[in-house]
């Protein structure tokens, strides 16, 4: 038996391998599931009811949804150009600290439809500047931007922790640490009344569409698959890779910087150290089982979302740990990295 690289991958493969990946990895968890001595297929009939079950239930899954959604393009738009960008999480929450000491300073007082895009352009440009910092130390000293990127989460996550405790901290908090709130105009608008969804959900959904129009439509799209690609075949061909980067860099950070900017004005309205539940790191898996296309991401991170928010319920109603909605997620990773090596090597006796 031998492994042989496939000459083109089939359109039907790549579209059915994602599928393939997340019902294999439902099928393993469903033997932990019965381990624990529940009925599999209620068990997920209790997930598919707690996420898309009733009207709090869906605006819930699609809250949870929203930063994931971006920080999602944030790994896909930097894994297709070879640029790891592991620090989604500390952007975030960079993102989420400039929005808090913007909107709730002398910015306050601005009508919001003019604040709301300061404080998105904002959160944006600090999630850019933590992510140059990895890629100027690849560039100029070749150093692995997997560990610097993967490091400065935990710097980000202490420098706000100072902040909410220090100059940011909120006076009429209890002596909780949280950050002083934005003001009432930072707030957006909801998308549906009496819940907690809002229109960065819009905005979330419009920016995958964009990048997807931008990787296949525009010359800096295909300049960034390039260096994906082959970063040596990429330079012989003319392309200017360290540009390249710089700009895939750029936006890469911004959205993770906007995901949280958008986390903040949309249902906290203020920062603590545990805003994010992982939605950094969750963003990886969600763009690889998208298998980095921007598109994909939506539909992945729905997925995602539900397994998370509809666990809760099915831990009630079973008596299970909660704990295999984070099981089956990551079983859908290891799934789809062997759909993605499959689709491009085939076997051979």
């Amino acid at each position: 038996m031998r492994l042989e690289r496939r000459s083109h991958r089939p359109l039907f493969l790549v579209l059915v391998s994602p599928l393939i990946a997340i019902a294999a990895a439902l099928a393993i968890a469903g033997i932990l599931i019965a381990m624990a001595g529940a009925p599999v297929l209620e068990a997920y009939w209790r997930i598919g009811v707690g996420a898309f079950g009733s009207r709090l239930a869906a605006t819930e899954t699609l809250t949870r949804a929203t930063p994931l959604i971006l920080t999602g393009l944030a790994a896909a738009v930097a894994f297709r150009a070879r640029l790891w960008n592991i620090g989604a999480e500390g952007q975030f929450y960079v993102g989420a600290i400039t929005v808090a000491a913007l909107g709730s300073g002398a910015l306050s007082s601005l009508p919001g439809a003019v604040l709301i895009p300061i404080l998105f352009a904002a959160g944006a440009l600090a999630g850019m500047v933590l992510m140059l910092l990895p890629l100027w130390l690849r560039l100029r000293f070749s150093v692995d931007e997997v560990v610097t990127s993967l490091l400065l989460n935990f710097v980000a996550v202490l420098f706000v922790s100072l902040l909410i405790d220090g100059v940011l901290k909120d006076p009429l908090a209890f002596g909780w640490p949280q950050s002083l709130p934005v003001g009432d105009h930072a707030l957006l608008p909801k998308l549906i009344a009496r819940s907690r969804l809002h229109i960065g959900l819009a905005v979330a959904v419009a920016a995958a569409v964009i990048i997807h129009l931008v990787q296949s439509r525009t010359v800096f799209g295909m300049r960034s698959r390039a260096a994906g690609l082959s970063p040596a075949g990429a330079v012989f061909a003319g392309v200017p890779f360290g540009r390249t980067l710089v700009m895939v860099a750029c936006l890469s950070g911004g959205l993770a910087g906007l995901s949280g900017a958008i986390e903040v004005m949309g249902v906290k309205g203020y920062v603590t150290t545990d805003l994010s539940p992982g939605y950094g790191y969750s963003g990886i898996i969600v763009a690889m089982l998208a298998n980095l296309h921007p598109v994909g991401v939506i539909a992945a991170t729905v997925f995602t979302a539900a397994m998370f928010v509809g666990a809760d319920g099915m831990s009630r109603a079973l008596g299970i740990p909660s704990y295999i909605a984070d099981v089956t997620v990551a079983l859908s990773l290891l799934t789809m990295l062997i759909a993605l090596f499959l689709t491009q090597y085939r076997i051979r006796r």
